[in-house]
């Protein structure tokens, strides 16, 4: 699988490492707060902070599982180890995910089945998250965010050509170009 980074479109932020939080204040506590805010309104089940604009190693996550079990929470200098990911092509119907950073489509991607991650909540206390199936591509998924790697960097060739298209098309990339979560129509 090529990797073709889509650097066309997207505050910079996004294509850079995030740097670690050292203190956890209220505007950290505040950012936290219009991050949930934000991924609900999207709706998103996760969101890290470089997508709001802010290069800081922060993201956050809500699912429900299939019996309608809440998990969501937030991660602070998250660390991540993962099993790697079974060899082949991804299933288009279960293995596909979408971004807020390029709203409106889904694309197929192998993520590991399996994840842990390592980080701090808000009051300082150390978490510790292992999951399998959709929780872990969530959390991998958020982690690459404070790598500057979005999801569409990492799909084959042929999906790459499709986003890069899509983003020519919805003149993604030129200044002031932007959409809110859950109030424009993307396919304007």
């Amino acid at each position: 699988m090529a990797v073709l980074p889509i650097r066309i479109m997207g505050d910079p932020v996004l294509h850079a490492p995030a740097v670690p939080v050292d203190t956890v204040d209220v505007d950290i506590r505040t950012l936290v707060a219009d991050m949930f805010e934000t991924m609900d309104a999207a709706p998103g089940v996760g969101l890290a902070a470089p997508q709001v604009g802010v290069g800081l190693r922060i993201f956050t996550y809500s699912y429900e599982d299939d019996d309608g079990h809440p998990w969501r929470g937030v991660l602070i200098n998250p660390e991540l180890w993962m099993t790697p990911p079974e060899p082949g092509h991804p299933d288009p119907d279960d293995e596909s995910e979408g971004c807020l950073s390029f709203p409106g489509e889904r694309f197929p991607l192998r993520r590991s089945d399996r994840a842990v991650v390592t980080g701090t909540d808000l009051e300082g206390a150390p978490v510790r998250i292992e999951v399998d199936g959709w929780r872990a591509r969530i959390l991998q998924h958020e982690f690459d965010h404070l790598n500057g790697v979005l999801y569409v960097d990492r799909l084959d060739d042929g999906d790459a050509r499709i986003v890069a298209k899509i983003a020519r098309k919805r003149g993604w990339g030129r200044p002031g170009k932007s959409w809110m979560p859950g109030v424009d129509d993307l396919d304007a």
